[in-house]
């Protein structure tokens, strides 16, 4: 629901006695739905902002908070956005004069499709009460980084916001030349310090890591992620020095307490803007993996926060692994604890519970080589009792897991997430025995679950059921695999064979080697 009379949702109560809190929303492209997840978890946890400040792709959630949408809202827009509606594309004739081209596209379809869906309205964002907002844009012609307050921001901004150069073109404003801020900042922290931040939450989803890749459009990725990261970094020197004063007995400004720096980011660098426009990952799932990444973050920050270092942002330096989704349902009943029993239960009164399951394989050869076969799980879980797009906050994926039977593996699927205020943990196992071939297909389609309360297996069962994936749904899996960080198609394709070699050697040894 929208908040009433237009006070932002997440917004800092004056009379709250606690820090006053800034929060950052940085770029990353169309990639930021991540970022609608992080902030889905942050405001579960209470958290509340007197500022909010936006660059580049985070100016678009920035918009979308401002214009008076809840955080699941912003989750559900984004999860239903074309995102092919980015692309704008000029006349045919424009593109044989290739080499005098201001942009390879316009801003068309962002203003009249993407910015509607999303809901963002200059007129609330305008009237929004409760958090400051600060939205930045590069003045090209004096080649400086401007700060507008969200009372003044009109669309030329908005759009000027995320006008990136060689894909969209400059905004004329006022006799100056507007573009994305990124290449001079991707985060202002110094205007929440200016605004009496004691606490600043910083949302990331720019790369940093350590493997330099190849090509024109990855090394222009490099130079952004350069841009993005060198500014923040600055910002941080500056932090530290004004905290390094405090604690020296000094009062800048009047501050008596050090500025605290929470920044919730991806363990690995996000796929990239043409693997979302393509379909290799989706709204979904990053909206998934941010939800997932902020309560992990906030399981095990510590009050006095994160050091104003680099190491801050820093990633896992990316492996060649692999990437698809899979969707399974079926029958669930709560009050059983006996999959069989619950999935008939559930079929009968039509309650079925469905796992939405994005799974990564950030190093293909060791995973291979790993013997539990353990892979990376977000997703969501969707059942009538509870409701639908439930995020889950963790999870286990084990792919032909050994057992003590010898004769016996198991593929695991498992979700923890939270429902009125209670934690639980889906438990899911498909079984994968050394008989008859013609057991294949439902051995390794039927995933036997039982829903545990607590955050982990080892609590009381108070749900059980039979989800399965049928051959549409296998289809459509089979359609999501990719490799992740292949410099060229050939290695994509060594890859997905290598997994796919990894994968019919395990059925084989179960159902063919007898």
């Amino acid at each position: 629901m929208t908040q009433p009379g237009n006070i932002t949702c997440g917004a800092q109560p004056a009379t709250d006695p606690g820090p006053r809190r800034s929060l950052i929303l940085a770029g990353g492209g169309m990639r930021v739905a991540y970022q609608a997840g992080v902030l889905q978890a942050l405001f579960e946890a209470g958290l509340t902002f007197s500022h909010a400040d936006g660059t580049s792709g985070g100016t678009m959630n920035l918009a979308m908070l401002l214009s008076g949408l809840s955080a699941a809202e912003m989750c559900d827009r984004w999860r239903t956005l074309d995102v092919k509606d980015f692309a704008s594309y000029l006349p045919v004739a424009d593109y044989l004069k290739a080499a005098n081209l201001e942009a390879v596209g316009t801003a068309e379809g962002v203003v009249q499709k993407v910015f509607p869906h999303l809901g963002i309205d200059i007129a609330r964002i305008n009237a929004a009460q409760g958090m400051a907002g600060t939205f930045n844009v590069c003045n090209f012609s004096s080649k400086t980084s401007e700060v507008v307050e969200h009372t003044r921001l009109d669309m030329d901004y908005l759009v000027a916001g995320i006008s990136l150069p060689i894909f969209m073109p400059p905004v004329a404003k006022a006799g100056s030349l507007y573009l994305d801020s990124v290449w001079i900042r991707d985060a202002n922290l110094m205007e929440a310090v200016r605004r009496g931040a004691e606490e600043i939450w910083v949302v990331w989803c720019i790369g940093n890591a350590g493997v330099y890749r190849t090509g024109a459009f990855h090394q222009y990725v490099h130079m952004i992620e350069l841009s993005a990261n060198g500014a923040l970094f600055g910002d941080f020197e500056r932090i530290g020095e004004l905290n390094a004063a405090i604690l020296a007995g000094q009062a800048p400004g009047g501050r008596t307490r050090p500025i605290r720096l929470h920044l919730v980011r991806p363990q690995w660098p996000l796929p990239l803007d043409p693997d979302y426009f393509l379909g290799r990952i989706d709204a979904a799932t990053l909206i998934a993996m941010g939800y997932a990444d902020a309560k992990r973050y906030m399981a095990t920050m510590k009050p006095e926060g994160l050091p104003w270092t680099p190491e801050a942002t820093r990633m896992n330096d990316p492996k060649l692994g692999i990437a698809f989704r899979e969707v399974m349902s079926g029958g669930f009943a709560l009050g059983e604890t006996d999959p069989a029993t619950g999935a008939a239960k559930g079929k009968n009164t039509g309650d079925i519970l469905a796992m939405h399951a994005a799974i990564t394989i950030q190093d293909v050869d060791r995973f291979i080589a790993d013997p539990e076969h353990l892979g990376q799980i977000n997703g969501s879980i969707d059942y009538g009792p509870y409701g639908e797009n439930i995020l889950a906050t963790s999870g286990v994926f084990n792919l032909f897991s050994p057992t003590d039977n010898p004769d016996l593996k198991l593929m695991v699927y498992e979700m923890g997430f939270q429902h009125g205020g209670t934690d639980y943990y889906l438990a899911g196992k498909k079984e994968v025995r050394k008989h008859s071939i013609l057991d294949l297909w439902h051995d390794t389609t039927t995933l036997l679950t039982q829903l545990h309360q607590g955050t982990d297996k080892s609590g009381p069962v108070v749900g059980a059921g039979v989800l399965s994936l049928g051959p549409l749904d296998l289809t459509r899996m089979v359609s999501t695999m990719h490799a992740l960080n292949a410099n060229s198609t050939a290695e994509a394709a060594e890859a997905v064979g290598r997994f796919g070699k990894f994968f019919m050697g395990e059925l084989w040894e179960s159902y063919c080697k007898l």
